[in-house]
C-alpha cells in the first residue's frame, strides 16, 4: 500500500464517521469502528527513566481507605519532572520564543502516522542516528512521505524499558551521568530534511530525538525552530505498520510549558 492512498481511504473513512452528528452515534458505537487502538505510553510510577538530571515521578498518599462515613475514597499527590517517561517537548523547550506546551495545536497532535523501523540497524549500534538515507529507503516501499504526516521512529528501545542501563547507557544519576547516555537520536540533515517536508510532529522511543551523545542538541533546534514538536519515550512502535495508523498524543495542558507527560494513542484501522 502506497502511503497517500492509505491515507486518503483512512481519512475518507474514518474522519467521516468523526464528524457525523453525535445524536446518530450509539451510546456502545465507536466513531472509529472496524480497528483497534494501541497505548504507546509507559505508565508513569518510580520505576519510570528519567533525564540524569531530571526530577523523577513521585506519587504520595493523600488519603487511601475507608472514609467515616463507611464508604471507600483515594487520592494521592503527585510531582515530576516536565521530560521524563512518556513526555512531549515543546518547541519552546529548546526555541526562544517557539510554542509552549498549552499553545500547540491540536491539528499537530492529531494524525496520520509514518512509522519508520531502523530497529536493526540500532540493535548494533546504540548510538545510532537515524539518516535521511533510512527515510528514502522507507518511501521505496511505502510511498512518498506526505505532508502533515506524524513521524515515528522505531528504534526497538521499548523493549529495554525500564532497564536505565539497557535503555539510556547508565543507571546513573546527576549531572555527571550524562556524559554516559547512550541511546539512538535523529541525525541533525534528517530533522532539516523533515522540516522541508512539513511533518506535524516527531516520535521516538528513546529518552530524546537527539541521540545520548549530543552535546549540541541540534536536532532539537532544528525543529524546533519550525514549531515542530517531539514525543519521547514512546512506547510500542513495533505494534504499528509502516502507513495507515492514525495517532492522538494529548499531553497535560501546561501554561507556558517546555514539555509535559503525554498519553499518546494510535488507531489501527483493520
Amino acid at each position: 500500500m502506497k502511503f497517500r492512498a492509505g491515507i486518503s481511504a483512512f481519512t475518507v473513512a474514518s474522519l467521516a464517521a468523526v464528524f457525523i452528528a453525535p445524536a446518530t452515534i450509539a451510546a456502545d458505537q465507536s466513531p472509529f469502528p472496524g480497528g483497534s487502538w494501541v497505548d504507546l505510553s509507559h505508565d508513569f510510577s518510580e520505576e519510570t527513566l528519567y533525564w540524569p538530571t531530571a526530577q523523577r515521578f513521585k506519587k504520595e498518599t493523600e488519603f487511601e481507605g475507608q472514609t467515616d462515613g463507611g464508604w471507600f475514597y483515594s487520592a494521592y499527590n503527585i510531582s515530576t519532572s516536565e521530560h521524563g517517561g512518556t513526555h512531549l517537548d515543546a518547541p519552546v523547550h529548546f526555541s526562544e520564543g517557539g510554542q509552549s506546551t498549552g499553545e500547540i495545536p491540536l491539528q499537530r497532535l492529531i494524525g496520520a502516522a509514518a512509522v519508520i523501523d531502523v530497529s536493526e540497524k540500532a540493535a548494533q549500534d546504540r548510538d545510532y542516528l537515524v539518516s535521511v538515507a533510512d527515510l528514502q529507503a522507507w518511501e521505496e516501499k511505502n510511498g512518498v512521505l506526505p505532508e502533515g504526516a506524524i513521524v515515528l521512529i522505531n528504534t526497538g528501545s521499548a523493549k529495554l524499558w525500564p532497564d536505565a542501563t539497557a535503555y539510556m547507557g547508565t543507571a546513573e544519576r546527576g549531572a555527571g551521568a550524562v556524559a554516559s547516555l547512550h541511546f539512538p537520536g535523529i541525525h541533525p540533515d534528517l530533522a532539516t530534511w523533515l522540516v522541508q517536508r512539513a511533518i506535524k510532529a516527531i516520535g521516538i522511543d528513546t529518552p530524546s530525538i537527539d541521540y545520548g551523545q549530543s552535546s549540541d542538541f541540534l536536532t532539537h533546534r532544528i525543529l524546533f525552530a519550525d514549531n515542530i514538536p517531539g514525543f519521547e519515550n514512546v512506547a510500542a512502535l513495533d505494534q504499528l505498520p509502516a502507513t495507515g495508523a492514525f495517532v492522538v498524543a494529548l499531553p497535560m495542558k501546561i501554561r507556558g510549558g517546555s514539555g509535559g507527560p503525554l498519553r499518546i494513542i494510535a488507531w489501527i484501522p483493520n
